[in-house]
C-alpha cells in the first residue's frame, strides 16, 4: 500500500522501535498520530515531526486502559481521519524468575502487550473494515517462539501476540486488511536497562531503524501480498 498520504498509528513512538518506525513512515509521507504513557515526551515528539514539516498529532495513551484507547483514536480522527495503519508497537517487561515475579508485574506486562494490542486493533477495525482497506503491524518478539531464562511474563505475552495476529489475519483478510507480526531480535533500545537485562556485545545488535526499514518494506508491499510474519535477527551476534 502507499505510505504517503496514509494516516498511521505508532503506539510506544517515542523512543526505541516505535521512534524509528514513526520517523520512517513520515519519511515515505505518512501522516502520524502517536502516543505512549507519558504526554510531555509525545508533546515533544510531534513538535519534532512538525518541524520537519510531516503532519503530525498525538498524545498520553495507556494502551491497555479501554476509556484511554477510545478517547485517542477518537481523537485521531478528528485530527488526521480514520486509520490507515496501525503499528501496535507499545510493550514492556520484567526480567524476574517466575517464583520471584510479582502479580503486579505479570498482569501490567500482560496488560501492556497484550490487552493493548486488543484494545488498540478493535478501536481501528470497524473504519479499516467499512473503507476495505488497512494494515496493522503488531511487534512481538522472537521470545515469543523462543524460550528465555528469566522472561516467562514476557515470553508468554509475546506468544499472545502472535496467535493473536494469526487468527486476526484470517478473520480479516477477506475485508481487504493486511495483518503482520513482527519479531525482532535483540535490538539496541531502552528496553534492555528497564527490563533490568544486560545486553552483552551491542555493537552486533540490531538498531531499531532496522526494524523500522523492514516494516515500511513490508507496507509497501503490493495490496494482493502479505507478509504476515516476519523475523529480524542480528545476522552474527
Amino acid at each position: 500500500m502507499p505510505i504517503d498520504g496514509a494516516v498511521c498509528v505508532v503506539t510506544g513512538a517515542t523512543e526505541g522501535i516505535g521512534r524509528a518506525i514513526a520517523f520512517a513512515l513520515a519519511r515515505r509521507g505518512g501522516r502520524l498520530a502517536v502516543c505512549a504513557r507519558t504526554g510531555v515526551k509525545v508533546e515533544q515528539l510531534v513538535a519534532k515531526l512538525k518541524k520537519a514539516g510531516v503532519d503530525a498529532a498525538g498524545g498520553a495513551c495507556d494502551v491497555s486502559d479501554e476509556n484511554d484507547v477510545r478517547t485517542y483514536t477518537d481523537f485521531v480522527r478528528r485530527e488526521l481521519g480514520p486509520v490507515d495503519v496501525l503499528v501496535n508497537n507499545a510493550g514492556l517487561g520484567y526480567m524476574r524468575d517466575v517464583a520471584e515475579m510479582g502479580t503486579a508485574e505479570f498482569d501490567e506486562t500482560m496488560a501492556v502487550n497484550v490487552r493493548g494490542v486488543f484494545l488498540m486493533t478493535r478501536a481501528v477495525l470497524p473504519d479499516m473494515m467499512r473503507r476495505g482497506s488497512g494494515h496493522i503491524v503488531n511487534v512481538a518478539s522472537l521470545a515469543g517462539r523462543n524460550p528465555v531464562p528469566g522472561g516467562a511474563a514476557y515470553a508468554a505475552s509475546k506468544h499472545a501476540v502472535l496467535g493473536f495476529s494469526k487468527s486476526l489475519m484470517l478473520e480479516v483478510r477477506k475485508h481487504g486488511i493486511r495483518v503482520m507480526a513482527v519479531c525482532p531480535g535483540s535490538v539496541v533500545t531502552p528496553f534492555f536497562d528497564k527490563s533490568g537485562m544486560g545486553l552483552q556485545h551491542p555493537d552486533r545488535k540490531l538498531q531499531p531503524e532496522d526494524v523500522a526499514d523492514v516494516v515500511v518494506a513490508a507496507l509497501e508491499l503490493p495490496d494482493r501480498a502479505n507478509a504476515s510474519e516476519i523475523d529480524i535477527r542480528p545476522s552474527n551476534p
